[in-house]
């Protein structure tokens, strides 16, 4: 098994008011020898917004923000903008992040020449309601039921008016354009799904039909171990190597206290990134201490970034949904592991 090293915690909540609930969650971006996280931060009452820190190398903290980074703006993220993601494509940075408006949950994207000055693009996920999904994919066929049986989730009892759209969470970029086109994962429970477009216009209502009429076609990754059973859904932005995209993801399993996220490692295909090369068939790494075990909700890991310094990888984490931590593997050792789990066709 490869060896990961627990760095601790780096952020925890504060008195400041936009984050005296949690912190966790950060979009990372390397800028020379800094380290910039985009976190989310959490008051009281489950309200998000984006904090800023900086990092001087991997691990100290330089700056950090008493005010957030990013607020709610539009009635989509009403109550949150979450869980943010970073990459810079060419010369223009794309930041992904949740908006939630206190009943469904849905894939935004900022755009800019510089990160500290975003602007917000909108929900780039498809505009359907859950029941129009289950209509689409059940007539399309070919994926397994368990992506329309989750009438539990979208259709509570006690209010089934509640989470009627289609939650499509996890937006992430690959860091470069693949053959000319901008190829993005997002996730539909319970696995992650690909999109290549050449550019963003073409995300239309018609687009996205055609897109569930034929979803087998674009599940890259679904749940296939335990530590994943219950579902997966996306991490850190792509990494590229000379043997194919490292995804760093996040896996779901159900166990006897509760649910538990782990950290989930595959490799894809540098030309053709919807085909799956190798997986680990064990988690990267899981929640062993109190503070991955402990919290808002315990036993969760959930990594959404990476800083790479010489062949060590830093992997950046919300814990307990809580707290923000780093694990750092080296990178050669982790591919040489990958490789050898190799995906059978």
């Amino acid at each position: 098994m490869i060896k990961v090293k627990k760095e601790g915690i780096l952020l925890q909540k504060t008195h400041y008011e936009f984050e005296n609930e949690g912190v966790l969650n950060p979009a990372v971006i390397r800028q020379g020898d800094s380290v910039y996280l985009l976190y989310r931060a959490v008051r009281k009452g489950n309200h998000s917004t984006i904090g800023y820190c900086r990092l001087d190398g991997p691990l100290t903290v330089a700056e950090r923000w008493n005010k957030p980074f990013m607020v709610p703006e539009f009635d989509y993220e009403t109550q949150g903008v979450e869980d943010a993601r970073i990459v810079q494509l060419v010369d223009e940075y794309h930041l992904t992040y949740t908006g939630y408006d206190g009943t469904n949950a849905r894939g935004a994207l900022a755009t800019g020449k510089d990160f500290m000055h975003l602007k917000k693009q909108g929900l780039i996920v498809p505009p359907v309601s859950y029941a129009e999904f289950v209509a689409l994919a059940e007539s399309g066929g070919k994926v397994h039921p368990d992506y329309y049986h989750n009438h539990k989730f979208y259709y509570q009892e006690n209010d089934p008016e509640r989470k009627i759209m289609l939650w499509d969470k996890d937006v992430i970029f690959f860091p470069r354009r693949i053959h000319g086109k901008l190829v993005f994962l997002h996730r539909i429970r319970p696995g992650i799904q690909i999109v290549s477009v050449d550019d963003l216009q073409e995300l239309t209502p018609e687009f996205w039909k055609n897109y569930f009429l034929n979803l087998h076609n674009h599940i890259i990754l679904d749940p296939i171990y335990p530590h994943e059973s219950s579902y997966i859904g996306g991490g850190c932005p792509p990494i590229e190597t000379e043997h194919g995209w490292l995804v760093i993801y996040h896996g779901v399993e159900e166990a006897e206290h509760g649910l538990v996220y782990c950290a989930c490692a595959s490799l894809l295909d540098l030309d053709d990134p919807s085909k799956e090369l190798a997986r680990l068939p064990y988690p990267l790494f899981a929640p062993e201490y109190i503070w991955e075990t402990d919290g808002e909700v315990n036993n969760v890991v959930f990594p959404t970034g990476t800083a790479l310094f010489g062949t060590t990888l830093f992997i950046y984490y919300g814990a307990a949904d809580t707290r923000i931590a780093c694990a750092s593997v080296s990178l050669p050792e982790l591919m040489s592991e990958l490789l050898s789990y190799t995906t059978k066709e």
